[in-house]
């Protein structure tokens, strides 16, 4: 007789469902992102902002802003709320829109591993 052992391995992902953000050409936008996971201490999250995949939006390192890898698009462009930090509001504020702004965008925390997706859509000429 044979005998099947079968181990199924089950992870999940905290999954958010993608919020759609509307902005103008030379407006500003607020991208949200925010934890529910409010025992991790701050010194201890880190929170990557990635636009279509893999351009450096933001970085926030052990709670404190790290631009040093940030795409040159984004160089005062992109701005966060350190004061909001606590509160677990990593939600960022793009200015002077383009065009070229438009796509998706995640927000990945860690060590709580929750992503939230924002989809930027822009109007105008």
């Amino acid at each position: 007789m044979n005998r099947f052992i079968c181990v199924f391995a089950v992870f999940i992902n905290k999954v958010c469902l993608q919020v759609t953000v509307e902005g103008v050409i030379g407006g500003s936008v607020v991208l949200p992102c925010s934890s529910t996971e409010h025992h991790v201490k701050l010194h201890d999250t880190d929170v990557h902002w990635r636009h279509n995949g893999s351009n450096i939006v933001f970085d926030i390192i052990k709670g404190e802003d790290s631009l040093v890898l940030q795409d040159s698009e984004y160089k005062n462009r992109a701005e966060s709320f350190p004061p909001e930090y606590l509160r677990r509001n990593f939600s960022i504020k793009l200015n002077n829109l383009q065009h070229i702004h438009a796509g998706k965008y995640i927000c990945h925390i860690t060590p709580s591993y929750e992503q939230k997706t924002v989809l930027l859509i822009i109007n105008g000429v």
